[in-house]
């Protein structure tokens, strides 16, 4: 079992990048009943973007990885590999790709972009999910593949 760290004093995750499994991640966040709503919306924007073939990391950020009792949606950073083409994958799977619809039709605010596009490296562009409107750093999540 995954030891998680405790959240701070704002209810955020310490900052840095914190790997979990998606299973991990389910588990510890979805504790309430909206958060498993939330948590069932994570799960399928992860089986989509996966199906593509071409997922390089997976960001999870805001409120659903905080200790807010009752997150409104999940948000989402994919980074894809630069061979992703959105006009090829399914369109079930389109919907992650494109940020109305999956805000509209998925529950999520998802972000993508890719890998050539990450204008400092990687590491910079996700480490940059760590800022808070505010300007102050929480933790973030990246789900990594148990498989």
């Amino acid at each position: 079992m995954k030891a998680w760290p405790e959240f701070n004093e704002h209810g955020d995750l310490p900052p840095g990048v914190h790997s979990a499994t998606l299973d991990e991640t389910v588990q510890h966040f979805g504790t309430t009943a909206r958060r498993v709503v939330i948590a069932r919306r994570l799960e399928r924007i992860y089986q989509l973007a996966r199906s593509t073939g071409h997922l390089a990391h997976f960001i999870v950020f805001g409120s659903f990885v905080t200790a807010k009792a009752e997150p409104n949606d999940v948000d989402t950073f994919l980074l894809m590999e630069d061979s992703f083409d959105v006009r090829q994958v399914s369109s079930e799977a389109r919907l992650v790709f494109d940020h109305a619809a999956a805000q509209n039709l998925l529950g999520a605010s998802v972000f993508w972009i890719r890998r050539a596009a990450a204008l400092g490296g990687e590491e910079a562009t996700i480490a940059h999910w760590q800022i808070k409107r505010d300007g102050n750093k929480r933790g973030i999540l990246e789900v990594i593949n148990h498989d």
